[in-house]
């Protein structure tokens, strides 16, 4: 890894994702936002070589520096070139290269450990080619927090463009849903909720945050009669972080919590699994909403889609998750 930086200019790494999908896109379109980040150099971790090859499919005159070491003043974006096990066609995954997709993610997470960098921001990968390949990989979730040694790091996702701004923190993720009510503990509960609340206060300057929990079952288990886990687990799991200070609601019903009169009076709500809580913020800001991993020794944050391998090349991916993402890592960098 290159020397770590001695200067007031911030660093960011961005990692391309899966080669044939929008990454590349994504990266080339940062070419002509780059002057409107004053403070911050970025670093592309990526194949070169599919950066402008990307450009030139979709007719963009694109110039990238080699990364050496991080600079004292603004740069022009530059790469660090990971280059990919087999040509790249856009659009068409080879799982070929998802070792290439890993050891790009490696290549940052080290940079972000020893301060090369100041933040990471990702790019959407393809969880299921990764797994063709023989690599056990649910996310980039759960492969930052292995990479950290971080047993418990919370998902979040921002929306950054209603009047609430809403965001919205996952007991758990990426689990089959015949697996989620055994995963939802009370350690679970509590672990995500100190979690959220320190990067709250931290990284988001809400000094007292107000947060909002969802019930497991329809109703919040309507006093029992639809599930017990709201009385057994969720409920003395919550009564206990009170007693510590920590500022909550509920567990509410999931269907009337997000009614938007409700979000005004919450910092943050917690769903109890992915589909409970994603679906409303995603429909509120997809495309433009963020992805923040909380909890780890630095700072991620990421898009809020997928690869979309269809728009890969035809120059109508849009850049404005990628955009807001790199403006929060910044923001949580300066807190």
């Amino acid at each position: 890894m290159p020397d770590k930086p001695q200067n007031n200019i911030k660093t960011i790494a961005i990692t391309c994702g899966e080669p044939a999908g929008i990454g590349p896109d994504l990266v080339i379109s940062l070419l002509k936002e780059n002057n409107n980040f004053t403070d911050i150099n970025f670093v592309v971790v990526g194949d070169k070589n599919v950066l402008l090859e990307r450009a030139r499919q979709m007719n963009v005159n694109a110039a990238f520096s080699d990364y050496i070491k991080p600079h004292l003043t603004k740069q022009d974006i530059q790469v660090l070139d990971v280059p990919v096990n087999v040509k790249t066609t856009s659009g068409q995954l080879d799982k070929a290269n998802s070792t290439q997709v890993l050891k790009c993610l490696d290549i940052a997470i080290e940079g972000c450990l020893n301060n090369t960098f100041a933040a990471l921001v990702t790019c959407p990968i393809h969880k299921g080619i990764i797994n063709e390949a023989g690599i056990s990989f649910s996310g980039h979730t759960e492969y930052l927090a292995e990479k950290s040694n971080k047993d418990k790091v919370v998902m979040m996702l921002c929306e950054t463009h209603s009047a609430y701004q809403l965001r919205v923190a996952l007991v758990t993720t990426h689990l089959p849903l015949n697996k989620v009510s055994e995963a939802i503990t009370s350690t679970e509960i509590e672990n995500t909720i100190n979690i959220l609340q320190q990067e709250l206060v931290e990284h988001f300057n809400i000094t007292n945050p107000c947060i909002y929990v969802c019930g497991l079952n329809p109703h919040a288990g309507e006093d029992g009669h639809l599930g017990k886990e709201e009385i057994n687990i969720i409920e003395p799991a919550l009564n206990k972080l009170r007693q510590q200070g920590i500022n909550l609601v509920g567990p509410l019903p999931a269907d009337t919590l997000f009614v938007s009169d409700n979000l005004k009076q919450a910092d943050a709500v917690v769903a109890m699994y992915h589909d409970q809580g994603l679906p409303m913020l995603k429909h509120l800001g997809f495309g433009r909403a963020i992805n923040v991993t909380l909890g780890l020794p630095f700072i991620r944050t990421s898009v809020d889609h997928g690869t979309a391998l269809e728009l890969a090349g035809t120059n109508k991916a849009k850049a404005d998750s990628l955009f807001n993402a790199i403006r929060l890592a910044e923001q949580m960098s300066q807190a």
